[in-house]
């Protein structure tokens, strides 16, 4: 997966009637995932008593709470996606969504490859920082889901200052004021 692909693609069915993953193209030896996050399923298991499907989203989710447990993450996604994220809250029910700002993941049969947007906190370093993302959106989503998580890409899209807050909360108060 590459920064460049975007976040939200065309989605493929991922799973075919016969149980069997569909064409994913083949990289060293590994299946390269074939859903792109949504509702679509994702993986399925078939046991003795039934089948059990997770969602993409589901994935998403995962990976965007692990990401944001680690101290130093400030937000996740880019800045317009955050502009987005900011404008949906705002409309009655639009946060209800499915999708996860700054998460875009990839969802095979027994796979998934996570792509992170982070805006990392000042003085943070950012080397340690993406290892410990990377340490615990992989333990959460393999605990969780039962997929080999075989990447997380992460890019970090901006720094924030805690001088920010400061203008923030001026910001906030005076428009808190008027009704």
């Amino acid at each position: 997966m590459t920064q460049g692909s975007g976040t939200q693609g065309a989605q493929s069915t991922g799973t075919q009637s016969t149980g069997k993953q569909g064409t994913g193209e083949q990289s060293g030896g590994s299946t390269i995932p074939q859903s792109r996050s949504g509702d679509s399923p994702a993986r399925t298991s078939e046991g003795v008593q039934g089948k059990t499907t997770i969602a993409a989203s589901v994935v998403q989710k995962i990976a965007g709470i692990a990401a944001r447990e680690i101290s130093g993450v400030y937000s996740m996604g880019g800045g317009v996606s955050r502009a987005f994220g900011a404008l949906r809250e705002r409309i009655p029910g639009g946060s209800g969504t499915s999708s996860t700002p700054g998460v875009a993941v990839e969802v095979g049969e027994k796979q998934a490859a996570v792509d992170l947007d982070l805006v990392v906190e000042y003085g943070a370093s950012i080397g340690e920082l993406a290892r410990a993302v990377r340490r615990n959106v992989v333990t959460s989503v393999e605990r969780m889901t039962g997929l080999e998580v075989i990447e997380v890409n992460i890019a970090v899209n901006d720094i924030h200052l805690p001088s920010e807050d400061d203008e923030d909360s001026g910001q906030q108060a005076a428009s808190s004021r008027v009704e």
